[in-house]
């Protein structure tokens, strides 16, 4: 993103402006490609399915891996999309910079540069889908964005980076490890001029009616996903709520606090989770609400039943992989 004409920066940049002569740094061959120049929020499953495709392209043409740069908004969700699906054992690298080219100290041009280096490091394969930021790889299933603006902005909490890159080379704090994609055979996204299922993410708060779950799921929710406090936790009156819902929609449970599982066994009063998941709803595990709504509307666009979505994010949302 570069300024303009108007106030502020905006997506102007294309693929070729953006490697540069970083591909000769890095000591690999690049074949740049520009798919789409649009802030990352406003980025579409659609626009995911096109980059899938481009990234599964060019792998089988025989790139040893691929690099997506993109806006940092969505790029934890982008990632875990992209990662549910990538069925390659060849890296998958996503990329974004915290500050323009025109400020002080950007750090585009070492991200990519580093994107790129872990890209062509052998070491990298059967990873899935990883982030490369302030030199630090991360895994799509964990990686989140933790602050609007310092370039380390990006963590994996409680877990940690999978590598770090130092004198340019990636030195790998982990084996490989990754859960089976979900694979395109299994999801079956609708084409451009079909819709795909909605699935809501609802924060739970200080004196929540569910109100809003009632509305969302009266608006024509395929399924909700409901980031509750502390351990997975809602009001006496929205847990009443969301129990009548889940008699006709899968209703996930997750924790708003973003680290650490939805707890299933310890408490026991109107609106905890033993009380929720005795009303129906599905406990997201260790995934992130984030997270597990991807999980969630991908395997509705496959056709999965309750006790089949129920059963996968049961195994996604387990540790340690």
């Amino acid at each position: 993103m570069t300024g303009g004409s108007g106030p502020g920066i905006s997506p102007r940049l294309g693929a070729d402006d953006l490697v540069g002569s970083l591909a000769r740094a890095a000591g690999v061959g690049v074949r740049p490609a520009t798919l789409q120049r649009v802030g990352s929020s406003s980025l579409t499953p659609t626009h995911l399915l096109d980059a899938l495709g481009w990234a599964e392209q060019q792998v089988d043409d025989g790139a040893v891996g691929a690099v997506i740069s993109q806006g940092t908004d969505t790029l934890e969700e982008t990632a875990y999309f992209w990662d549910l699906l990538w069925d390659r054992p060849q890296p998958f690298l996503v990329t974004a910079a915290m500050r323009g080219p025109e400020q002080p100290g950007a750090d585009g041009p070492a991200n990519v540069l580093a994107a790129l280096t872990v890209a062509a490091d052998p070491r990298a394969r059967d990873r899935g889908v990883l982030t490369v930021l302030d030199d630090q790889v991360h895994r799509a299933r964990w990686v989140r964005k933790a602050h609007t603006s310092l370039t380390g902005a990006f963590e994996s909490t409680g877990v940690g980076p999978v590598a770090v890159l130092a004198e340019g080379t990636a030195h790998w704090l982990t084996v490989p490890r990754r859960q089976p994609p979900l694979g395109l055979d299994r999801v079956r996204p609708p084409n451009a001029a079909e819709e795909w299922p909605w699935v809501p993410l609802i924060g739970s708060h200080l004196d929540d009616t569910g109100r809003l779950a009632r509305a969302a799921a009266e608006a024509g929710a395929a399924a909700l996903v409901i980031a509750g406090t502390g351990a997975g936790h809602v009001s006496e009156a929205a847990a009443d709520a969301l129990g009548t819902l889940a008699e006709r929609i899968p209703v996930v449970l997750a924790s708003r606090t973003l680290a650490g599982p939805v707890f299933e066994r310890t408490y026991g009063y109107p609106g905890a989770e033993i009380d929720l998941i005795g009303r129906g709803l599905i406990a997201a595990g260790w995934l992130a609400p984030l997270k597990v709504r991807l999980l969630v509307q991908l395997l509705l666009a496959g056709g999965a039943d309750r006790a089949g979505m129920a059963a996968e994010v049961a195994r996604r949302g387990s540790l340690p992989a």
